[in-house]
């Protein structure tokens, strides 16, 4: 067999994959280092999914992960657009509405990038 040095697209798929996955285990350390409660890992609510809930005393994140390769990909922030801060908001709408014992929590929405192996947080993203 040949090859004819193209990529497929399954491959693609599964390296993309690997790298998101890899990107939200380190924000998971991140925030466990900082004395975070996981509560929601890639739990899918209100039609979309939200990477990481995390809680420390009164105050939960919603946490979104963007993970790039290098620089000529783009900013990992950059990502989160308009829409899909719409999508989260209603994500996180959901989730507090099935957990009620949540309702007096402080909340807000954490992105956190993921660059070159760095993690870079952004508190309160919008």
């Amino acid at each position: 067999m040949r090859s004819t040095g193209a990529v497929s697209t399954r491959s693609v798929t599964r390296s993309t994959s690997a790298a998101g996955r890899a990107a939200e285990r380190r924000a998971l350390w991140h925030y466990r280092l900082r004395g975070y409660r996981v509560l929601d890992r890639n739990v899918w609510t209100g039609g979309n999914e939200l990477d990481l809930v995390v809680r420390r005393g009164r105050r939960l994140a919603f946490v979104e992960v963007k993970a790039k390769a290098g620089p000529a990909r783009g900013d990992p922030l950059e990502m989160v657009t308009a829409e899909k801060q719409r999508r989260l908001r209603r994500a996180a709408e959901a989730w507090l509405a099935a957990h009620p014992e949540a309702a007096g929590l402080e909340a807000r929405f954490d992105v956190v990038a993921v660059r070159d192996g760095r993690v870079e947080c952004l508190r309160e993203a919008f």
